[in-house]
């Protein structure tokens, strides 16, 4: 039998401690559900969140209802206690009513307890009208398990800039009074509000201390090993290569969302189509991306770092991070690597190769940012979530003086750089994740990124990267790039190729744009290449200002955390001592 989630577990343990009596569903609530077979009967089966509450949390509870924006009050288990309490009543379907409607179900639940068998209620318990018509009264002085569920919260209280709405807030702090006043905490009361984000939640709901936030995680291998071992017997065309193996499409597909995934099943079953190991790492870069609502991207590595040029120490450096990391010896293993130098000095490209070296799914983080209140700090909580399930990966954050936000954004963004720069932060510096999510930042301008970003623990590795350093290394770099192109350019500098043409602090990009020149010589004039690169050459003119190429130098010279990864000449000309005081 499949073990329960590790969320369910925690809602267990508050509620029955009496820790909580109010529970913040958000993360992965719109996923589906392997529901494990219980006790009273009901088989194993798919679900969403709201089965797997009813049927198997709370399906010892006496009452359960759930209300959403669209279907209103709905009673999910205990209709005939229902029935008893409330007669043939419709529950009201606007939000305020409604939650007006369950506030006084409670409340006369409370006064309900309160009363002995056979006692004359009080007229303001609400009993007594109540007795007259219906068998609520044969109920006194017993205290029932009842759960509200409260779907879709976001749309009922949102978060909203608006702090004048006095009937979201009378709202909001309604329900927030069942998770704080006595006579609430005394009944058997369990609040699940659910929410994809809990940034979209009226702050009177996020941020109530007697609230547990308890984030429903994306499936990880662990978690979808019995749902394919049950999906083997739904669709057995679709999986016939895994019906005994279930453990290996678990692991491969680990990250994307279990309606995804039986999406997937339910179209291979119907075509007859099954499911190959082979077909695996792409099926999962699409269910993934397409879950991710295009916040997150999967580089495809298709080289490794036999084709970087030079950088041998960074190399050597690199390759026993990745070692370590293949023998789980984790203590070493960097949390992250900051990739600084110049624009179009590679750093892309390095982040490419060292996923290929390692093996693993390179994440490149997309614009998150959103105008909308909340929705770019919802949008980072959607894409932690993701990278937990995913297993082991390279999360890479490009221009991450931009992205990262700022400890001191001021009020120009209502403060959502300030936040997003906390969020970051708390993430990045979670050792859980070392071992499991590499973090690899990359900027021109690692002086505008947040000193505290950049500290061990975050960011354990600075690796620089520098423009060639004279005309012979630019040369080389021409050649090694224009072989992509079938440019055979002579191992050494021809004659005929005067070295002042060749400039020096050539960038890897710019080297690749004189090599797409000369392929373009060659098929268009008919010259043979190094005439081509002559020609190309006589005119040449560096894309980046000589001052700002030096200005980016200094910076990566002052960032590397180690001066091995520095050339000779850049540590003269960039760590000179200051003058005498």
């Amino acid at each position: 039998m499949p073990s329960t989630p590790s969320w369910s577990d925690e809602i267990r343990t508050q509620y029955l401690s009496g820790a909580a009596n109010t529970f913040v569903l958000h993360g992965n609530v719109q996923d589906r559900l392997l529901l494990p077979a219980n006790g009273d009967g009901q088989p194993a089966r798919i679900g969403n969140l709201t089965d797997f509450l009813v049927q198997h949390q709370l399906r010892k509870f006496d009452l359960v209802l759930s209300y959403e924006l669209g279907s209103g009050v709905r009673v999910e288990l205990g209709a005939e206690l229902f029935r008893k309490l409330r007669g043939a009543e419709e529950p009201p379907r606007e939000p305020a009513q409604a939650v007006g409607y369950l506030d006084y179900l409670l409340r006369f639940l409370v006064n309900l307890r309160k009363i002995r068998p056979g006692e004359t209620p009080p007229a303001e318990s609400g009993v007594d009208a109540v007795a007259e018509k219906g068998e609520a009264a044969k109920l006194a002085g017993r205290n029932f398990h009842v759960a509200f569920l409260i779907r879709g919260a976001e749309l009922i209280f949102p978060m909203t800039p608006n702090t004048l709405n006095y009937q979201l807030g009378s709202m909001a702090s309604v329900v927030r009074s069942w998770s704080r006043d006595t006579h609430f905490l005394e009944q058997n009361l369990a609040l699940f509000l659910v929410a994809e984000k809990v940034a979209d939640l009226h702050p009177i709901l996020s941020n109530n201390p007697r609230a547990a936030e308890i984030e429903v995680e994306m499936p990880g291998a662990a978690d979808l090993e019995p749902a394919f071992a049950f999906f083997a017997g739904a669709y057995p065309k679709a999986l016939s290569h895994f019906a005994k193996t279930p453990k290996l499409p678990a692991e491969r597909l680990a990250g994307a969302t279990l309606g995804s995934i039986e999406s997937l099943l339910k179209i291979r079953e119907h075509a007859g189509e099954p499911l190959r190991e082979k077909d695996l790492a792409e099926l999962k870069k699409d269910l993934v991306e397409k879950d991710s609502q295009g916040l997150i991207e999967f580089l495809e590595p298709d080289r490794t770092l036999e084709d970087v040029y030079g950088q041998e120490a960074i190399k050597t450096w690199v390759r026993q991070d990745i070692e370590l990391w293949r023998q789980d010896d984790l203590d070493a293993m960097p949390m992250g690597y900051l990739l600084c130098g110049p624009v179009g000095t590679g750093k892309t490209y390095l982040v490419e190769c060292l996923a290929g070296e390692a093996g693993v799914p390179v994440v490149k983080m997309k614009n998150f940012r959103d105008k909308w209140v909340g929705s770019t700090e919802g949008n980072l909580e959607k894409i932690f979530n993701l990278l937990h399930a995913l297993g082991r990966c390279i999360v890479f954050i490009d221009e991450a003086d931009q992205a990262l936000g700022s400890r001191d954004a001021g009020s120009g963004d209502s403060g959502v750089s300030g936040r997003v720069y906390s969020m970051m932060a708390k993430e990045m510096s979670d050792t859980r994740n070392r071992g499991r999510i590499l973090w690899i930042l990359a900027s021109s301008r690692p002086d505008l990124i947040e000193v505290d970003l950049k500290r061990p623990g975050r960011v354990d590795v600075k690796i620089p990267l520098f423009p060639t350093l004279d005309p012979k290394e630019s040369y080389h770099l021409i050649r090694a790039l224009g072989k992509k192109h079938r440019l055979d350019l002579p191992k050494e500098i021809p004659p005929t190729l005067k070295s002042e043409l060749l400039p020096e602090l050539l960038t890897p990009g710019a080297a690749e744009a004189i090599a797409i020149k000369v392929y373009r010589g060659v098929k268009t004039s008919g010259a043979n290449v190094v005439d081509a690169l002559r020609d190309s050459l006589e005119d040449y003119q560096n894309p980046i200002p000589r001052d700002i190429m030096d200005f980016q130098i200094g910076l990566a010279v002052r960032e590397a955390s180690d001066l091995d990864f520095v050339p000779e000449r850049f540590r003269i000309e960039h760590l000179r001592p200051g003058p005498a005081r």
